[in-house]
């Protein structure tokens, strides 16, 4: 087991660290300061080589001037809003509305957008992790209260990386964070995920308006491109959403929560490549990177379908939709989630 500690460029005059933890098969996981940002998770290749399994860049400025939140940690809450409102205990707030009249991803300056702090790492004989931490005001992103978020990656020799998020409040907030990286396990020289193959643990998906918040209804995937009950191609999945406005998902699975079972499973049938994803949330949003912007996006060669994120949390808009359930924190409370990737080749 291993970690490195070297330079990653600035971000707003500050510099920036990655820490890259390595186990002892040879699998290494890449954490940047900027965003807690999963910067590259690389695996050994038959050839004696390294494939990454995300998409990554060796320039921070690709990262920091992109739209997509490319692999960035997410919150105080991830996902949507209605109206930037919400109640807790009766009291309604009112938070920044950064997509139309909504508020996406905890606004334009939530965790994906400041550099964190290092609490320490820790080396032993089957793990190597690094914790990090943040402390936002509301008058850092407009959502009550002085939060203090930790979280901390973990990588094993069983070839497993988590992330455990827990946080801290002085007054009533919200908590629902998440990790916004974008996989893409192809052995392609320009790769799409068309080729991939994945499986997601669900049986219903949410319908949405046109703002992308929840209606309220879950629909059955049984039959519709929503289904991956069974491991499924991605461009059969696709194929039928190009007619759609967003040539692609930008949806959100009901998910049967467990860090034993996988919620979802990505897949390379060509390079043997797989990431199985654990959380115990009951929510999966998945995108797919529809978008051929360089102006949101340029890494490199820019084309659709590059990419899956598989944002783990819960379901969307809680506060409007309580069945959905709770994300409410309270002062002298602690909230903890985990996400974990098991990674095979």
């Amino acid at each position: 087991m291993e970690i490195v500690k070297v330079p990653f460029g600035k971000f707003n005059g500050q510099p920036v660290t990655k820490f890259v933890l390595v186990n002892d098969h040879g699998v290494q996981a890449g954490i940047l300061l900027f965003a807690g940002l999963l910067q590259s998770f690389k695996v050994p290749t038959k050839d004696g080589g390294l494939a990454d399994m995300v998409l990554t860049s060796e320039n921070l400025d690709e990262f920091t001037g992109n739209g997509f939140c490319t692999n960035r940690l997410i919150g105080r809450v991830a996902g949507r809003i209605a109206d930037g409102k919400f109640q807790i205990d009766g009291q309604e707030y009112q938070v920044e509305q950064n997509e139309g009249k909504n508020t996406l991803h905890g606004g334009k300056n939530g965790f994906y957008n400041h550099i964190w702090h290092v609490d320490g790492t820790k080396l032993t004989d089957d793990t190597v992790s690094v914790t990090l931490s943040l402390t936002l005001t509301e008058e850092m992103d407009t959502f009550p209260g002085k939060m203090h978020v930790v979280a901390t990656y973990t990588l094993d020799n069983d070839d497993n990386l988590s992330l455990q998020f827990s946080a801290t409040s002085d007054a009533n907030t919200l908590f629902n964070p998440t990790n916004h990286t974008y996989w893409n396990l192809s052995k392609a020289a320009t790769p799409t995920i068309d080729d991939l193959t994945l499986y997601v643990n669900s049986s219903h998906h949410l319908a949405v308006d046109d703002g992308k918040i929840p209606t309220g209804e879950k629909v059955a995937n049984a039959g519709t491109p929503f289904d991956f009950s069974k491991p499924t191609k991605l461009a059969e999945a696709l194929q039928p959403m190009a007619a759609t406005k967003e040539n692609g998902f930008d949806d959100i699975w009901e998910v049967e929560p467990s860090l034993e079972k996988p919620v979802a499973v990505l897949a390379d049938p060509e390079s043997g490549r797989k990431m199985s994803l654990y959380s115990d949330r009951n929510g999966l949003v998945m995108y797919t990177m529809n978008s051929n912007d360089p102006t949101v996006y340029n890494h490199g060669e820019v084309q659709p379908h590059s990419g899956i994120a598989m944002e783990a949390q819960t379901l969307s808009d809680t506060p409007h939709h309580p069945e959905f359930g709770n994300v409410d924190l309270h002062p002298g409370e602690e909230k903890t989630y985990t996400i974990k990737w098991h990674v095979e080749y």
